[in-house]
């Protein structure tokens, strides 16, 4: 079967032709029981050989500077590499890594050069959303476990190739859902499956904050540091504007997927695992934009709900104006049985009897060492990860479905086996993206 080769660089597009033929052929099999596909190999570095496994780190501003900090902690880790698109930030960082491991890790502004350094046994992914699912594809088709950051995909389709490529090559991938590896939240899942509460058939999740507006963008010149060509990937083209990077691009649909699939996917996925579901048959969704006159396209009020065929259901709220959530947390999730209740509170939980009176309070660490570890571990071994991409893409398929809901203004019914809509041709076309040319999967 063709597969998506680690050619070099002047030659190499994210998507050579092949690329939709392994998802045709593998999804089918992934999506039914991730259990039956082929367990995935260990890199040929850092397993009994007393030598690290070498991660090159996609993204350094943000979530990708903490996670730096995270491998150089880890245990038989080493920061071989750091990518970005932002000179500044690469040469902070690269200076950080040096002082941390006394050794300094190649630079480079292009992530396919990192892959074409056979030594790098894996791609840790924490650039834009948009770069998630191409970026963890390329990684596998170079032969490297992925830890990619949440949410696993742009959108519903790429994340189904990225759970294709990942199976193809046999590769550990591992989405930034941290809280599958905390102890207590382990501990307050394992509670909610043996009945601990009676059954269980809703969860509710949210996520409440209080964001600024983001102003009116304006084009302007690309700023000496960003190559902004680099930075928007596969992403198809558009003019710089002085209100999108380092951030705000969370907030339009061409890169980012709103609060739902920002902050909204950790607790969706956490929610998903407790209800022991998969793909709902209904999706709906409600809310706005009501806060602020500005460019963000995504609402910063929303509500959605989700039917499982299962007879359970979850819903999300998420406010980025009110910081008062439910159980007075700005984050949370929320467990209800016949016999009593469990509140995911990071980083830990309290179950409540049916009276509403407390029964039991436990927390422990959070943070990123134990999902880091996990996901080292799980190459070493050779098994499946805490985040395996399999469960990855099913949570954030349901953040997909849900803003794809608010965006048609409908109902979804969708296919209980794999969470694709039914009967909904504008919906539908919300499954995919345009991308740049020379970039596109090609049949």
């Amino acid at each position: 079967m063709p597969a998506i080769t680690a050619t070099p660089l002047r030659d190499r597009r994210l998507f050579l032709k092949g690329s939709v033929a392994i998802a045709a052929a593998s999804l089918t099999a992934t999506s039914q029981s991730s259990a039956a596909s082929p367990r995935p190999q260990p890199a040929p570095r850092g397993q009994d050989d007393g030598q690290p496994i070498r991660v090159g780190i996609m993204g350094v501003n943000g979530r990708g500077s903490a996670l730096a900090n995270g491998f150089m902690a880890a245990a038989g880790a080493e920061v071989a590499y750091l990518c970005d698109v932002d000179s500044r930030a690469l040469e902070r960082v690269t200076k950080r890594v040096l002082e941390g491991q006394g050794k300094a890790p190649q630079t480079t502004n292009d992530v396919r050069r990192m892959l074409d350094d056979r030594q790098l046994d894996a791609l840790i992914v924490a650039a834009p959303n948009h770069w998630h699912a191409p970026a963890t594809i390329m990684g596998c088709d170079a032969g490297k476990h992925v830890y990619v950051e949440k949410p696993c995909s742009h959108t519903a389709e790429e994340g189904e190739w990225a759970v294709a490529a990942a199976r193809q090559h046999d590769r550990v991938v591992q989405m930034g859902s941290q809280r599958r590896s905390w102890p207590a939240i382990r501990q307050a899942i394992s509670k909610v499956h043996a009945g601990a509460i009676g059954e269980v058939h809703y969860a509710r999740t949210w996520y409440n904050n209080r964001r600024g507006p983001i102003g009116t963008g304006k084009v302007t010149e690309v700023p000496q540091w960003l190559d902004w060509e680099l930075w928007q990937g596969p992403a198809s083209r558009v003019d710089y504007r002085d209100n999108v990077v380092h951030y705000q691009w969370h907030w339009n649909w061409h890169w980012g997927n709103g609060e739902l699939g920002n902050n909204g996917v950790h607790a969706i996925d956490v929610a998903r695992w407790g209800l022991d579901v998969t793909y709902p048959q209904r999706v709906t969704a409600g809310g706005g934009k009501y806060r602020h006159q500005d460019d963000q396209q995504t609402p910063d009020t929303m509500m959605v709900t989700y039917d499982f065929p299962e007879q359970k259901t979850i819903t999300w709220e998420g406010l980025s104006w009110s910081p008062l959530g439910p159980h007075d947390s700005g984050f949370g999730i929320s467990f209800h049985g016949t016999e009593g209740s469990l509140i995911v509170h990071d980083p830990g939980y309290t179950i409540f009897d049916i009276r509403g009176k407390e029964v039991e309070t436990h927390t422990d660490r959070g943070g990123d060492a134990d999902h880091l570890d996990d996901f080292l571990t799980a190459i070493r071994e050779g098994r499946r990860p805490n985040a395996d991409i399999q469960e990855a893409h099913r949570s954030t398929l349901l953040c997909h479905l849900g803003n794809i809901a608010y965006r048609t203004s409908s109902t979804l019914q969708t296919r209980p086996e794999d969470g694709h809509i039914l009967d909904n041709q504008p919906a539908a076309a919300l499954w995919g993206r345009e991308y740049a040319d020379g970039w596109r999967p090609r049949g």
